[in-house]
């Protein structure tokens, strides 16, 4: 599959299985910031390579390469090569997986035992899966998608996910996690973060990030971005999101969804939706 020669992303919810959303794209110039899903991240290349930074290293993929990353992973992604990538990709949901994991004799929703691998039976079974959903026949869309889940959780399933509670976290880090949860609209300050929850600012701000990947005011977007997604599928327009989840304006909210998306809120609302 050749490079079109210019970007563009399509942003869609899984025809029989609605859980799942699923994105085509091809990006050149477009790099996706430190962000993470609460699904998993299945991706196929098709063509180029792809780099994301991904627990202190910089992972290449290229075509025919699956990029497998478990919920709650902070990881970014840019071209590796002037010509950018084409890829699909899928992002089944926690309970999806848990229950393919389960039927095939496992427990508890799978953690990805590598991040990414050259398969050549894994990428036919992604293709198949991401371009019968695109065709919009359910039955087969759905049999097809967990065919492909089937085998990834067959091969690649290591220990068991821990998502992003992180239960390992000092109880100052976790209640400052909470904190920002309950306040995505009013945050406060990291000073007085700190001080609502016993620690100094600076001690804080690197607790929380070797916790949960990112420091507090980047955690903050994140959880807005996944919290306007929410909103986006239910039907909410991009103004009134922006509001409700703490961003200025629509503007903002917009930098922001797409750097974590790679598409605008919008484009993503009409894809989800339709």
């Amino acid at each position: 599959m050749a490079l079109v020669g210019r970007e563009h992303a399509h942003y869609w919810r899984h025809p029989g299985v609605p859980e799942v959303e699923m994105l085509d794209a091809t990006f050149v110039r477009h790099a996706f910031g430190r962000h993470t899903h609460p699904t998993y991240t299945i991706g196929l290349i098709e063509a180029g390579i792809e780099e994301y930074a991904f627990r202190g290293e910089t992972i290449r993929v290229g075509p025919g390469g699956l990029a497998l990353l478990d919920p709650e992973e902070v990881h970014t992604g840019h071209a590796g090569v002037p010509e950018g990538w084409t890829y699909r990709v899928l992002y089944p949901d926690i309970a999806m997986m848990e229950s393919v994991a389960r039927d095939l004799g496992g427990g508890g929703p799978p953690g990805f035992a590598v991040t990414t691998a050259d398969d050549a039976e894994g990428a036919r079974r992604v293709r198949a899966a991401h371009r019968a959903a695109g065709a919009g026949d359910q039955l087969s869309a759905s049999a097809l998608l967990r065919h492909a889940m089937e085998h990834i959780v067959r091969r690649y399933a290591g220990t068991p996910v821990q998502g992003a509670e992180r239960t390992a976290a000092p109880l100052a880090v976790a209640a400052a996690r909470d904190l920002l949860h309950e306040r995505i609209v009013d945050p406060p300050r990291l000073e007085e973060l700190a001080r609502l929850v016993g620690a100094s600012p600076y001690a804080l701000n690197r607790a929380f990030a070797a916790a949960y990947g990112l420091p507090p005011h980047a955690y903050l977007n994140q959880v807005r971005v996944h919290r306007a997604q929410q909103l986006l599928r239910a039907g909410v327009g991009p103004a009134d999101v922006a509001a409700q989840v703490g961003f200025a304006d629509q503007a903002h909210l917009t930098r922001h969804f797409k750097r974590h998306k790679g598409v605008p809120p919008g484009a993503y609302q009409r894809g989800v939706s339709g």
